[in-house]
């Protein structure tokens, strides 16, 4: 991981039960390995999902776009980057997932989130004070 606090880093390997019967990974399981490295960025900004709801905030997806470059295998170690990009007006995340070994870089995506106030179930035209501040600290 890089001094960025913007951009988090996990590392997995590639576990049997996510692989079909030639040992690739079924691209449905992607969204899950997004996931854990989006969360890592999140709190690693002070804004992980639990600090999100108690700020009165949910943070739905509302755009996921994937671009499978290369399999990925049974037993394979991969390291999932996820950068924050944009977020003045919805939050935008994007991922790359990387060979451990190689550093090949395997697969690219990109997660738009948009603030959703839980009490009212509003959709925010503008991202909160609450992110806006978290990024401004960094």
């Amino acid at each position: 991981m890089t001094g960025d606090r913007r951009q988090a880093e996990v590392e997995l390997t590639i576990p049997f039960n996510d692989v079909d019967m030639m040992g690739v990974a079924w691209h449905g399981h992607y969204a899950r390995y997004f996931e854990l490295a989006r969360e890592a960025v999140l709190k690693q900004i002070g804004l992980g999902y639990k600090a999100m709801c108690e700020a009165g905030y949910a943070w739905p997806i509302i755009d996921f776009q994937v671009k499978y470059r290369h399999a990925l295998r049974h037993e394979q170690t991969i390291r999932i980057r996820a950068r924050i990009g944009d977020y003045e007006n919805h939050l935008c995340i994007d991922y790359t997932i990387v060979d451990a070994q190689t550093g090949r870089r395997l697969t690219t995506a990109r997660t738009r989130q948009v603030a959703v106030d839980i009490a009212s179930g509003e959709l925010c035209l503008a991202s909160p004070r609450v992110l806006l501040d978290k990024m401004e600290e960094l």
